[in-house]
């Protein structure tokens, strides 16, 4: 008899009521979460693991890798911002070696390293500026980035030393004031010697110890420390520029000059040290064809790297001067006066050229916006405001004085500039009135416009000398 499937056990069977309950519970809430992160990605509060991030990461060391790599080139800091083009990702525009280091940074803050990299190159670079005011802008800046790596660092040698290497350019910017240059140096050489202390071996602490005394006149000290410096780190571009500066300071032009040609054949778009050469051929050597060149290479270097400083012009333009050459030296001039029509410094250097040209009248606008300013209506050559000079060391003889006697020579009864020429001479007979030289010229200027005064009818005024120029 067949077996029935009475007794088989069902296949199927019916489930307990609260175990679908549950389930189907469960089953709406993945619903309603699923659907809350769609709308969360719709509306941007939740990215996709699986977007492409619009910006590829970069890691620190590729930045430092850049930043090295524009500062061999040359390009410490390059004026023009390109942005990305369209179709790029978005992120830092790395245009020099201060952007690199800065996107560095941004990525490792706590690189002491890269922030003490960076205060160097900040330094170079306030000799690519156009003026007084955005060097000493830029120096503290760079005082910024050295306070921050000593402080995440406080004991390594090369970092107090670009510290004080930072101090003591900031010290010598003409728009500090003496009391101030003062204790900045002194704090310079402490934090030189504490470096040091630290390595006694590091080339770099050595070379800015040495720059460091030289600029106080321990002369015998600071070429002592060059020299070591210079031999214990001979790839370096420090070394040999301060090695340079010190045997200049001591008059030893030529061997100034070896040392500093050495420098730009390591680093050869520093362009200031190709104006340091020029000038010790001109001042030291005297030959100023050579001195011509380096200007010259100097002015090509910053056009072909996209720099606006007027300094290679100006100093073409002196060379030229002191040859006789005025008509070569007041193009040079006005193109300086191009590059930076603000800048007080270059008005000052094309009025003196004009003096010795003897175009006194040419330099009178000229002179009073080196001086003491003047509106965009008063300023003939620029046609734009100009901010006066303060009365500083490096001023004085070149601008107060040529200005107060440009003044006092041009007087005539009918045309007396003797008031506003007195005004100028007492500011440099207050300042300075224990030095001799300043004060020959105050009195002889003052001397003109007391004869004027005394025979108005006949105020024949000898010819002024010109003076020379200071560095800048």
């Amino acid at each position: 008899m067949e077996r029935g499937l009475s007794n088989k056990r069902p296949t199927f069977h019916r489930e307990q009521r609260g175990t679908s309950f549950y389930r189907i519970m469960t089953l709406l809430g993945l619903i309603v979460g699923a659907v809350w992160v769609l709308l969360s990605v719709q509306r941007r509060e939740i990215i996709s693991p699986f977007e492409p991030t619009p910006t590829p990461t970069r890691v620190a060391e590729s930045y430092f890798l850049e930043a090295q790599a524009y500062f061999d080139a040359g390009v410490l800091d390059n004026p023009s911002t390109p942005t990305a083009a369209a179709g790029e990702p978005a992120g830092p525009v790395i245009n020099d070696a201060i952007d690199a280091y800065k996107a560095a940074l941004a990525a490792d803050p706590g690189n002491a390293k890269a922030w003490s990299d960076l205060a160097r190159i900040q330094v170079y670079s306030s000799n690519m500026l156009r003026n007084d005011t955005e060097r000493l802008a830029r120096l503290e800046e760079a005082m910024a980035s050295a306070d921050r790596s000593v402080e995440l660092v406080p004991d390594e040698s090369s970092y107090r030393a670009v510290r004080a290497f930072v101090l003591d350019w900031y010290a010598f910017n003409p728009l500090v004031d003496a009391e101030k240059r003062s204790s900045l140096l002194v704090e310079a050489e402490m934090e030189a010697s504490r470096a040091f202390q630290l390595d006694p071996e590091n080339a770099l602490a050595l070379a800015f110890y040495a720059e460091i005394l030289a600029d106080q006149q321990k002369w015998t000290q600071a070429e002592k420390y060059a020299a070591q410096a210079v031999a214990l780190g001979p790839d370096l571009m420090d070394t040999h520029r301060v090695y340079g500066y010190v045997l200049e300071s001591l008059g030893q032009y030529n061997s100034a000059i070896q040392q500093y040609q050495e420098a730009v054949r390591i680093n050869p778009n520093m362009t200031y040290i190709y104006v340091r050469i020029g000038q010790n051929f001109r001042e030291g050597i005297r030959n100023p064809n050579r001195a011509l060149e380096y200007f010259d290479q100097a002015a090509k270097i910053n056009q072909a790297l996209g720099v606006y400083n007027p300094l290679p012009y100006i100093e073409i333009a002196r060379t030229y001067t002191q040859i006789g050459q005025f008509f070569a030296a007041s193009i040079n001039a006005e193109k300086a006066l191009e590059l930076d029509p603000t800048n007080a410094h270059t008005y000052g250097q094309l009025g003196i050229i004009f003096r010795r040209a003897r175009n006194y009248e040419g330099a009178m606008s000229l002179l009073q916006c080196a001086v003491v300013g003047c509106t965009a209506e008063e300023n003939e050559m620029g046609k734009t405001a100009v901010q006066g000079l303060p009365l500083t060391s490096v001023t004085v003889a070149y601008y107060y004085v040529e200005y107060g006697t440009n003044l006092a020579f041009l007087s005539r009864p009918h045309e007396n500039y003797c008031p506003t020429a007195r005004e100028v001479l007492a500011k440099v007979r207050q300042a300075y009135p224990d030095d001799p030289i300043l004060m020959g010229i105050v009195e002889d200027s003052e001397g003109i416009c007391r004869r004027l005064e005394a025979s108005p009818a006949s105020a024949p005024s000898p010819t002024p000398t010109p003076l020379e120029t200071p560095q800048m």
